[in-house]
């Protein structure tokens, strides 16, 4: 599929604030079934753009903005044409404890956020008991759809996986970080990845979805598997990643700080459009 994605972030500070500082990871990635054709940045008051890559791979855009200002808006435009990923490996339990497994993933199989003891969590993990990785992961894609409501504003980007618990609703942010402790409990090896969703498989070329970043999860059987626990559907080519990491604190679109106003109004818009 064709897309083209605008990533839209307005604030208005009640107040000048000065040395604002941002980094931004918003472009879509290059892998083996993405391509990003084009990549666009509009910043307002103006600033000079550095890039880099962080320790994952994703590509950073820092800038800085020394001078008074009272608004800042960050328009990030991008083309990209995606594919569906091959069929995912079953792997096995076995070789989730071996060394290989370890070297290629072991740090993404470490415990999320030190939090050994989650109220409630029992209910959820002991259910998981599936003949293969594979199947626990897809087990988990029904589980989570299933028992929480999808429901913006339940939560909010430091809510814990206890508040989801209590209140058995939230967005895909939680449910990912809720699929990352019950895979590593586990064993299994498993990622946060960030980027845009097009939520229509039918949709024709020139509509235009309106929404917010998505998030994901990955797991690694030999290679790097995809699946979405907010949807409980397979990650394909409706799916753009942009940023993968430990957890939400690795990727956030928009990351900064600055001097000034500590009150200000923020607004970010995400428009997928599919091309072809």
């Amino acid at each position: 599929m064709h897309f083209a994605i605008r990533f839209l972030t307005e604030y208005h500070y009640d107040g000048p604030v000065t040395d604002n500082l941002n980094a931004l990871r918003v472009r879509p990635a290059t892998t083996s079934t993405q391509r990003c054709d084009e990549f666009h940045t509009r910043i307002e008051p103006e600033a000079r753009v550095s890039r880099h890559l962080d320790y994952f791979g994703t590509e950073v855009l820092e800038f800085g903005i020394p001078t008074s200002h009272d608004h800042l808006t960050i328009d990030v435009r991008a083309r990209v044409v995606t594919s569906d990923p091959p069929e995912p490996p079953e792997g096995s339990w076995d070789s989730l404890g071996s060394p290989a497994y370890v070297d290629a993933a072991g740090e993404f199989a470490l415990p999320w956020q030190d939090q050994p003891a989650i109220a409630g969590i029992d209910d959820l993990y002991g259910g998981l008991d599936c003949a293969t990785p594979l199947e626990t992961l897809q087990l988990l894609c029904e589980l989570i759809p299933d028992r929480f409501e999808y429901r913006p504003g339940a939560t909010y980007v430091g809510s814990t996986i206890t508040d989801l618990l209590e209140s058995r609703a939230g967005v895909c942010q939680d449910f990912v970080h809720l699929s990352l402790v019950l895979l590593r409990r586990r064993g299994i090896a498993a990622r946060y990845v960030s980027g845009y969703l097009h939520p229509s498989a039918s949709a024709e070329p020139g509509t235009t979805a309106i929404g917010q970043s998505h998030a994901w999860v990955e797991y690694w059987a030999g290679s790097w598997t995809a699946l979405d626990p907010t949807s409980g559907a397979d990650v394909g080519e409706r799916h753009v990643v942009v940023a993968r990491g430990r957890d939400y604190t690795d990727v956030p679109p928009l990351k900064g700080l600055y001097h000034g106003s500590p009150r200000s109004d923020m607004t970010v818009t995400v428009e997928v459009t599919r091309l072809a």
